[in-house]
């Protein structure tokens, strides 16, 4: 949940000393899955780890902790801390807001950042006294200096623009250690290098962030750092799109970290994986690489080609058979639901795909619209579209909050489970192992496919699936027709919640899916098909400036 920050430096802040908490949910509940039990520790955010920085650089007492779903937060929170920062993805916005409705009440002033802070500050600034955007030095400041209770309605703050540095990793490093040593198996380093991405791929937060580089001078002093912490390290790039400066990148890491010392993972793009790139990513270490394909009809300039269709499937699959050679795992990622996609072709062909490019993990994720995370939202929400599935499950895969356009919900959960089924079957599983030579990845995919990200999901479908006949209300609910939440969601909820489920507030469990849409001013919103528009939570919401980019 990287909130990017000012240059690093001393506090301006002459507040007094304050004993402060600062929560990173990187999960939303405690029952983790294999891949959780392996994985969440190393999914831990920069954001987080700076704020704690800062405050104890501006002379306060900081309790930092890292949430993967093995911890009491009870337990780990300091019942009398005076300040509460959580960082949240949409999916943990509803643990946050027990959180900060918890800690309210024992008298402490909450602060919500992250994704989330981004994307539905009129909704969290019922919840939290304040809502930080983009936040530097001076917006923490502003929080510590002023740190008073802002009731019914948070203050939203956020800086004018992404920061040019980040407090180094020696500035970071008792957090990163702390939270390592809650993966029991692999550790990965939290890095990053850039803020931003040059693509403006319509349903994504970094779409008109403006793509900026850090100090490469500085990345290169954190990577010595490192070596002198860790043997053979793992560095987790957090950079939107690795290696837009590529030569850059690489020089900073050959500058300081001789062949054989560290590896790492970044998430990437297809148009800057040229084979000559390829050879130079293997000399230095790259273990995992995860570009975006996203779709077969369009975004065609993230996989460096004009073509769609079949002619796009062979493109890329030839493309990543090529990654395979010089990296040892990939991942590719693609977005189901689209404007673009129509029928069966689009499922199709990912299996034509699977089938040419064995060796890579595919990663789905169905369209959704995150508030403001991105200006087609505004689209989706004039039209009606989007419904108001609670935030639980806006994790690109429990829901889909965007009506089809081209696709009954009946023919594309017929269309999902088959693809997934398709995906993660033992033949499907067999054939990626088999293309993945190096002992880790081959085991990583097969933890992958068994646990929630594989079985887990084709379950998951397969009930949804079930219940639009089997349930009215959950297909009075996806159809638009009613706004109620249907109790098979709420009871997840309650579940995913515990014992923190009780201190949730009062009109938390839903929300404005349209909110972005009237702070934007009055425009009308089409009703959905079939009944009454979506409206949860019924509440007029205040407007807001719009957060800037």
């Amino acid at each position: 949940m990287l909130l990017p920050t000012a240059p690093n430096g001393t506090s301006h802040s002459r507040s007094r000393r304050r004993r402060i908490g600062i929560v990173d949910l990187v999960t939303k509940n405690s029952r983790r899955s294999l891949y959780g039990r392996i994985m969440n520790a190393n999914l831990a955010s920069i954001m987080p780890q700076a704020l704690a920085v800062w405050c104890e650089e501006a002379g306060h007492e900081v309790h930092y902790v890292c949430y993967t779903g093995a911890e009491d937060l009870l337990s780990e929170i300091p019942a009398d801390v005076e300040l509460l920062f959580i960082g949240s993805f949409t999916e943990a916005a509803q643990l946050a807001y027990a959180l900060s409705n918890l800690f309210r009440q024992r008298g402490a002033i909450t602060v919500l950042g992250g994704p989330h802070a981004r994307c539905y500050p009129e909704d969290a600034q019922r919840y939290f006294d304040y809502v930080l955007g983009f936040t530097d030095r001076q917006v923490l400041d502003e929080v510590l200096e002023e740190c008073v209770p802002s009731r019914p309605m948070g203050r939203v703050l956020a800086a004018a623009r992404q920061p040019a540095e980040l407090p180094s990793l020696a500035a970071r490093w008792k957090f990163v250690e702390a939270t390592l040593a809650k993966s029991p198996v692999i550790k990965f380093v939290p890095m990053i290098g850039s803020l931003g991405c040059p693509y403006t791929c319509s349903f994504c937060i970094d779409s008109t962030v403006d793509y900026q580089p850090l100090g490469f001078e500085a990345l290169s002093a954190d990577l010595a750092f490192l070596l002198t912490k860790m043997r053979n390290p793992i560095v987790g790039w957090h950079d939107p799109n690795f290696g837009v400066r590529f030569d850059d990148y690489m020089n900073a890491i050959e500058a300081v970290v001789p062949p054989g010392r560290m590896r790492h993972i970044a998430e990437s793009s297809l148009s800057l994986l040229s084979e000559p790139h390829l050879q130079r990513l293997r000399r230095n270490g790259f273990q995992a690489i995860l570009p975006g394909i996203e779709s077969w009809f369009a975004l065609g300039n993230k996989s460096k080609t004009r073509h769609t269709g079949m002619d796009k499937v062979r493109q890329c699959a030839e493309h990543v058979n090529l990654l395979l050679r010089y990296v040892p795992y990939v991942q590719t990622n693609f977005v189901l639901g689209l404007d673009s996609d129509e029928g069966p072709e689009p499922f199709e062909l990912t299996k034509k795909f699977i089938d040419l490019a064995p060796g890579a993990f595919p990663a789905y994720s169905l369209l959704s619209a995150f508030g403001r995370a991105a200006p087609m939202n505004l689209d989706y929400q004039r039209a009606g579209r989007v419904l108001p599935f609670p935030f639980t499950f806006l994790n690109n895969n429990h829901a889909m909050n965007v009506k089809p356009v081209n696709y009954s919900w009946v023919e594309f959960y017929d269309r999902l489970v088959d693809l997934t089924s398709y995906s993660f079957s033992w033949r499907a599983i067999r054939r990626r192992l088999g293309g993945t030579p190096a002992p880790i990845p081959r085991w990583m995919n097969l933890v992958r496919a068994m646990s929630s990200e594989g079985w887990g999901r084709i379950a998951y479908h397969t009930t949804i699936r079930g219940l639009l006949d089997s349930d009215p209300s959950v297909r009075g609910f996806m159809e638009g027709e009613d706004d109620r939440l249907p109790a098979f969601y709420e009871a997840r909820i309650q579940r995913d919640l515990g014992e923190l489920y009780r201190h949730l507030p009062a009109g938390a469990l839903m929300h404005d899916p349209n909110a972005y849409l009237k702070s934007e001013g009055p425009a009308p919103v089409v009703s959905l098909q079939g009944g009454r528009r979506a409206r949860a939570g019924a509440a007029v919401m205040a407007p807001i400036p719009a957060a800037p980019n």
